[in-house]
């Protein structure tokens, strides 16, 4: 075990953090997977259950040590090709979107003979962050011109958020808030960045007047979002109400202490208990201690993303870091907002603690970049450590020469004068 954490290398605290919350999602989703193992599945094994979460985070880690090996600015350089085959995903993912539970899922495709399923909005997304990490870095070395920026950078933008739109408006708005974090970082230009704001809002609401009109092109994707807003911002009852209550049942029982692991009362009655509602189970069975102490670990891994951010010794480094470090934070802030209604439901996940292969496996791939990044920060500043030594030894050695020098040089001139009979004299 000592072996594998010296084979560790970048931030140590990020490496932490994850070990963390991944080892915390093993009780609340274990509790919570009763839900499914007994509605769901009508077994009762919730043990199959654990050891199915427990080997995604076991494959996820394995993704972020191999990730984690792999030099950051290949990534640079794969990330254009990449978003071209994550277009081709996407549009058959949106027009061949599997079903599960009976219940559309067109944010979801299956990948042939394993039978896993898998959301190609998460690894789009990925891809996205580091394609505008790309063109700012680069951008950096001549002044922005907004024509050539919005065929390099926008239009592969809206793009990418035009496929991923009619299935998931909140991923949408997540990863389009993001890329305007990044450029605003990437130092982009503030007035484009308001012209790219107004053309976005304008799109959207002639995106929504022409799925209002014409129902059938979208079936059952775009209503399902246009529906958890009216809702929310209403008092229309509805399928996401009777989530939302049991979730706050869920959290009000928890109070100070909780109720215990695995004394759950809402999960058996709490669609998604172990995906997208797990935080209203991990405060009703850990209190409001235990749902504080997640917040606190995703907020001292946004510290750790901010110093690695910080650190990178590249532009592009320091933009992957945020594009790929702070949608995770924001992402679980999400989803602690949903199970307390301060947001309408929006199906985003609790990274590295709700159940779900695909989910876990890309947040490790994408936190296998970031501790790419700041593994080579800790290559640099060790070149620089080996340096300064080679340095300090080889100035050592030179100041040996140069006393023995000077040693010798003293010697023959004491035995020089003995010679001298002058010398001899003046001593007498």
């Amino acid at each position: 075990m000592k072996q594998l954490i010296n084979n560790l290398k970048g931030d140590k605290g990020i490496w932490s953090f994850v070990a963390l919350l991944a080892l915390f999602s093993f009780m609340p989703v274990f509790s919570a997977s009763s839900n499914l193992a007994y509605i769901g599945q009508g077994n009762g094994n919730t043990l199959g259950y654990l050891v199915k979460h427990i080997m995604h985070i076991g494959i996820g880690f394995a993704i972020i040590f191999m990730v984690h090996k792999v030099p950051y600015h290949y990534f640079k350089a794969v990330s254009k090709g990449a978003l071209y085959i994550v277009w081709v995903l996407l549009a058959y993912t949106l027009i061949k979107g599997t079903v599960i539970a009976g219940a559309n899922a067109s944010r979801w495709i299956q990948v042939p003979f394993i039978g896993v399923t898998f959301q190609t909005s998460t690894l789009a997304s990925m891809v996205l962050f580091i394609f505008v990490a790309r063109y700012l870095s680069k951008a950096r070395e001549v002044p922005i011109d907004f024509k050539s920026s919005v065929l390099e950078l926008w239009i592969p933008v809206f793009v990418t958020l035009i496929f991923i739109l009619p299935a998931n408006f909140s991923t949408t708005a997540l990863i389009f808030s993001m890329v305007l974090m990044l450029v605003f970082i990437g130092k982009y230009p503030l007035r484009y960045i308001g012209i790219v704001v107004g053309s976005g809002i304008v799109f959207l609401a002639f995106f929504i007047l022409i799925a209002k009109a014409f129902p059938d092109a979208f079936p059952n994707r775009v209503d399902t979002w246009i529906n958890r807003i009216d809702n929310f911002t209403s008092d229309k009852p509805g399928e996401d109400d009777y989530q939302i209550e049991k979730a706050k049942i869920a959290i009000a029982s928890g109070k100070i202490y909780g109720l215990g692991p695995g004394k759950s009362i809402q999960k058996n009655f709490l669609p998604q208990s172990s995906s997208d509602f797990i935080f209203a189970i991990i405060v009703e069975e850990y209190g409001l201690i235990g749902g504080l102490g997640v917040l606190a670990l995703y907020l001292l891994l946004l510290f750790r993303f901010v110093i690695a951010s910080h650190k990178a010794n590249s532009l592009f480094g320091k933009l992957v870091v945020i594009g790929l470090g702070f949608p995770m934070i924001f992402q679980a802030m999400v989803n602690m907002a949903v199970a307390v209604e301060l947001l309408p439901v929006t199906g985003q996940t609790l990274p590295l603690i709700s159940s779900g292969g695909s989910s876990i496996w890309m947040t490790c791939f994408a936190l296998g970049i970031i501790i790419s990044v700041t593994k080579k920060e800790e290559e640099i500043a060790q070149e620089m450590k080996d340096a300064a030594k080679r340095e300090e030894a080889l100035q050592n050695l030179i100041d040996r020469e140069l006393e023995g020098d000077a040693a010798v040089a003293e010697g023959y001139s004491i035995e020089d004068k003995a010679k001298n009979p002058m010398h001899a004299v003046l001593n007498k």
